[in-house]
C-alpha cells in the first residue's frame, strides 16, 4: 500500500538501520516531563497532593481532563502485527519498529503526542476489548498493520465503543491521499466524476476503503469494479467473497482485470509489482489515470507506461517518481484538526475535506521553501505534479483547518474553534522548519548530486558517512587516504566500498600533486612558505590536499574535523580557500530545543569581535537565516540589558546596533540584551520600546567563548539537538565536524557541503 514511506528512496544498508535504531538510546522514542520538576514545590504540584485538585475536577467534569491532562494531544497507535508493511504476520513485537516510527511522524509532522501500542493477539474480540478500555488515556486512536478482514471488524466495532476517533491509517490514509490526487487528475483530463470509469485492483482493507471514499465522493457505484487475485468482484460471484467484497460487486460480464481494463478511465493499483501490463494500459481509454500504489515495487512503472502511452497521469508510493501517494500527507493532520475540535470520530465529511483541501494546495503557486528542493525547477500543477510534496510547509496550516471545519458542520465537534484565522496561525507555529529544511536539502542534493572529499577517509565512522551518501543518491564521495589501509579498515568493520560511486585517492600518489603544490605555493610564498613546504602539505595533510581539489574544481565539497581540532582544521582549509567576496567567515550552529529553532552566531571563528565584525557576523547570520527559510529577527546579545548593568563588552554591541542602523539592513534587530529577554516574549514586554516583534530566531553571540560554551551546555544538559557549527561565507563548500562525530553528523555536513555548492 501507498503508506509504505519507509521503502522508496534512498536505499540503506540491513546494517545502517539497525544500527540507527540502536545508536543511543535505543529506539525512536522518550518521555519528556512539560512542567518543570526542579524543586519540592514542583513536585508536590505535580504529584501529591496538589495532583488530587485536578483528580476531582476531572471526576467532576471528565471533558476537563482536555484541560489538565496531556489526552487532548495524545494518540495511541496500535497494531498486533499481522500484516506489517510488505512483510506479513510477524507478530506484535515486531512491529513495534514501524509503529514507534508511525509515533514519530505524528510528532514532527503535526505535533502530535503519541505512543505505540503493541496487542499480543489476533483475536478481533480480544484485540476489540484490549483498546476500548484505554479510551480514557487518549484523544485518538490510529490502528495500524492489522491484516483484513479483521481489521474492518475491528475499527467498525471501536468506532461505535469509543467517543474518540478511531482511524485505520492502512485504509483511510491510502483513500485519502489518492482521491486528492485523483481529484487533480480528473481535472486536467477534463472528466466528470459521475461518469468516469474506475478498475481498483486490489481487495484488501486499502483497496476497500479507496472505493468507499470514492463512491462518497460522488463516483458512480456502477462505475468501479473492484478485482482481487482472482479477478472481477461481480454480482453472483462466491469464490474468495466476503461481506466487504460483496457490498462492492457489480453487475458486469467482465471477468479479468485485462477485461475489466478495456476502455477504463482510472486504474488504482494496490496489489503486487506486474500486475499492470503494457498490453493492458494500451487497452484504457484516451489520457488514462494510473495510480499505482502497490510497494516496495509498483503494478507498473512510469517508464514502462511512458513507452506506449504519452498522454497517461501517474502517481506511484514511491518518492523517486512524480505523484507520490504518501499517507504521511494525511494523518498527521488529519488527528492534528480532529483532536483540536475534539471530535468523537473521524467521518467521511472529515477525510473528503481532507482531501479536498490537498487537492487545493497542489494547485496553489509553490512557496519558495518547496521550491528550493527542486533546484530551479518550481513544481507546477500539471501531470506530474497532482499531490503535495510531504514537506510542503503549508499542509499543517492548510488539512487540520480543513478537518476541523468538516468536524463542526458535521455535528461530530466537541469543542467549536471560532477563530480560524487564528488557528491557522497557532498551527503554523508548531511545525519544525530545521527538520524541514534538511529535509529539502537532501531532496535538492538528489536532483543535483555532487562530489564530496571526505578528508579523513581511513577512520571508520567516515567510511561509513561516505556509504550512506552515495546509498542516498547526494553524489560521489571520495575517500582521501591510504588504499591498503582503507580497505583493510573496511574490511573489519564490516564495510562494503566496492560499489559505483565511492572513490578513494591516496593523495601522495596521486597526478594532480604538481598542480596542488604550484597553486599552495603561489599562495603562500609571500607567508613564509617554501615551496617544499607546500609540497610536504599537499602530499601529507589530506585537508590541504582536499581544499585544492575543491578550489580548482576537481570536487565540489570537502567535509573534515574527525580526527583533529575545529580551529586546526579551519586554518588548513583558509590557506588554501578564501571568503567569498564581500562575505565574512563566520561559524553558525543550529539548535532545536523544545520545538524552537534558533539560530546562533559565531560559535566557530571570532574569538573577540568588535563592534564592526558583530555588525558583519549579524548580517551574514541573517543571510543564512534567510536561506534557512526563517525570516531572521536578531538579537545582540551580552550580559547587560539595554545599558543595565554598564561594561566595556556590552559597549562593542551597543555599537555594533548603531553600525547596523547606518547600514540600513532589512531585518529585524536589536541589542545588547540579555539572552532571557531575547528569548521570552514576557521578558521582552518589560522593554516596549524593543525593535523585535517577537522573540528572536538569531542570536549573535558578543563571543566565540559565549556561544561555543552555550550551544554545547544546551546539546548535553538542555535536552537540546544543535546541528554545526556550520561554516558560513567562505568561496568554496567546506563543513567541519566536531572530534569524534557520529556518522549520520558527517552525512548531514557533507549533504550541506553539497547543497552551498549549487547555491
Amino acid at each position: 500500500m501507498a503508506r509504505k514511506t519507509e521503502n522508496p528512496g534512498p536505499s540503506v544498508s540491513a546494517q545502517e538501520a539497525l544500527e540507527f535504531h540502536a545508536m543511543g538510546r535505543p529506539g525512536k522514542l522518550e518521555i519528556v516531563a512539560t512542567k518543570p520538576m526542579a524543586t519540592q514545590r514542583d513536585l508536590s504540584l505535580a504529584y501529591s497532593p496538589g495532583v488530587a485538585v485536578p483528580v476531582l475536577a476531572i471526576a467532576e467534569d471528565p471533558s476537563r481532563a482536555f484541560d489538565y491532562t496531556a489526552r487532548g494531544n495524545m494518540v495511541a497507535v496500535i497494531s498486533n502485527g499481522t500484516a506489517i508493511l510488505g512483510l506479513g504476520n510477524l507478530g506484535a513485537l515486531a512491529a513495534k519498529p514501524v509503529m514507534e516510527g508511525k509515533a514519530v511522524l505524528f510528532k514532527r509532522f503535526a505535533d502530535v503526542d503519541s505512543i505505540d501500542l503493541e496487542v499480543d493477539t489476533e483475536d478481533a474480540e480480544e484485540f476489540i476489548n484490549c483498546v476500548r478500555f484505554l479510551g480514557p488515556s487518549f484523544g485518538g486512536i490510529n490502528l495500524e498493520d492489522i491484516k483484513a478482514p479483521e481489521c474492518f471488524i475491528i475499527e467498525q466495532r471501536l468506532r461505535e465503543l469509543m467517543d474518540i476517533p478511531v482511524f485505520h491509517d492502512d485504509q483511510h490514509g491510502t483513500a485519502i491521499i489518492s482521491a486528492a490526487g485523483l481529484i487533480n487528475a480528473l481535472e486536467i483530463t477534463g472528466r466528470d466524476m459521475k461518469t468516469t470509469k474506475m478498475v481498483c485492483n486490489g481487495a484488501g482493507a486499502a483497496g476497500i476503503a479507496c472505493i468507499e471514499l470514492m463512491k462518497a465522493m460522488g463516483f458512480a457505484p456502477e462505475n468501479i469494479i473492484l478485482c482481487d487475485t482472482k479477478g472481477v468482484v461481480f454480482q453472483g460471484r462466491t469464490e474468495g467473497m466476503n461481506q466487504w467484497k460483496s457490498a462492492h460487486a457489480v453487475k458486469t460480464d467482465a471477468r479479468s482485470l485485462a477485461e475489466a481494463l478495456d476502455g477504463a478511465d482510472v486504474f488504482l493499483g494496490l496489489s503486487a509489482k506486474g500486475a499492470l501490463t503494457t498490453r493492458m494500459v494500451q487497452s484504457m481509454a484516451e489520457k488514462p489515470i494510473i495510480f499505482a500504489m502497490a510497494n516496495p515495487d509498483p503494478e507498473i512503472t512510469p517508464e514502462e507506461v511512458a513507452e506506449i502511452r504519452t498522454d497517461a497521469i501517474m502517481a506511484t508510493g514511491r518518492s523517486d517518481y512524480p505523484n507520490q501517494v504518501n499517507n504521511v500527507l494525511g494523518f498527521p493532520y488529519i488527528f492534528r484538526g480532529a483532536l483540536d475540535v475534539r471530535a468523537i470520530t473521524i467521518n467521511d465529511d472529515m477525510k473528503i475535506a481532507a482531501a479536498r483541501a490537498l487537492a487545493e494546495l497542489a494547485r496553489q503557486d509553490v512557496p519558495d521553501d518547496v521550491a528550493a528542493a527542486y533546484q530551479g525547477m518550481r513544481p507546477k500543477f500539471g501531470p506530474n505534479y497532482i499531490i503535495p510534496v510531504p514537506f510542503d510547509p503549508r499542509l499543517i496550516s492548510a488539512i487540520p483547518i480543513a478537518v476541523a471545519k468538516a468536524a463542526m458542520e458535521s455535528g461530530v465537534a466537541r469543542k467549536p474553534i471560532l477563530d480560524l484565522d487564528r488557528y491557522a496561525q497557532e498551527l503554523s507555529a508548531r511545525r519544525d522548519p530545521i527538520a524541514s529544511t534538511l529535509q529539502r536539502i537532501y531532496d535538492r542534493v538528489r536532483r543535483q548530486p555532487k562530489r564530496i572529499v571526505f578528508a579523513e577517509g581511513e577512520e571508520e565512522q567516515v567510511m561509513r558517512a561516505a556509504v550512506s551518501y552515495v546509498n542516498q543518491r547526494l553524489g560521489t564521495a571520495i575517500l582521501l587516504g591510504r588504499d591498503d589501509i582503507i580497505k583493510e579498515n573496511a574490511r573489519n568493520a564490516g564495510i562494503e566500498l566496492n560499489k559505483q560511486g565511492i572513490e578513494i585517492i591516496n593523495a601522495r600518489l596521486s597526478r594532480r600533486n604538481g598542480v596542488y603544490t604550484d597553486y599552495l605555493y603561489e599562495r603562500m610564498q609571500r607567508k613564509g612558505f617554501l615551496f617544499r613546504d607546500c609540497q610536504r602539505l599537499i602530499n601529507n595533510d589530506r585537508n590541504h590536499f582536499a581544499a585544492c581539489m575543491v578550489a580548482l574544481g576537481d570536487a565540489d565539497g570537502i567535509v573534515t574535523g574527525v580526527t583533529r581540532n575545529y580551529s586546526t582544521a579551519l586554518d588548513d582549509i583558509r590557506r588554501v580557500i578564501d571568503a567569498k567576496p564581500g562575505h565574512r567567515v563566520i561559524g553558525v550552529s543550529i539548535v532545536l530545543a523544545r520545538g524552537r529553532t534558533v539560530i546562533v552566531a559565531d560559535t566557530a571563528v571570532h574569538d573577540m569581535p568588535n563592534a564592526e565584525q558583530i555588525a558583519d557576523i549579524a548580517e551574514e547570520a541573517a543571510g543564512f537565516a534567510r536561506r534557512m527559510g526563517y525570516e531572521p529577527r536578531l538579537a545582540m546579545l551580552a550580559y547587560s540589558t539595554f545599558g543595565h548593568p554598564q561594561g566595556e563588552r556590552s559597549e562593542r554591541v551597543q555599537e555594533a546596533v548603531r553600525i547596523l542602523d547606518k547600514r540600513r539592513v532589512d531585518f529585524e534587530y536589536d541589542g545588547e540584551m540579555a539572552a532571557d529577554v531575547a528569548l521570552n516574549a514576557r521578558a521582552m514586554a518589560q522593554y516596549p520600546f524593543i525593535r523585535l516583534t517577537g522573540p528572536a530566531n538569531v542570536l549573535i553571540m558578543p563571543a566565540f567563548h559565549s556561544a561555543s560554551i552555550s550551544t554545547k551546555m544546551l546539546q548535553e544538559l538542555g535536552g537540546s539537538t544543535v546541528i554545526g557549527p556550520l561554516l558560513v561565507g567562505l568561496d568554496k563548500p567546506v563543513q567541519i565536524v566536531s572530534l569524534n562525530a557520529k556518522d549520520s553528523d558527517i552525512v548531514n555536513m557533507a549533504a550541506i557541503a553539497a547543497y552551498t555548492a549549487g547555491a
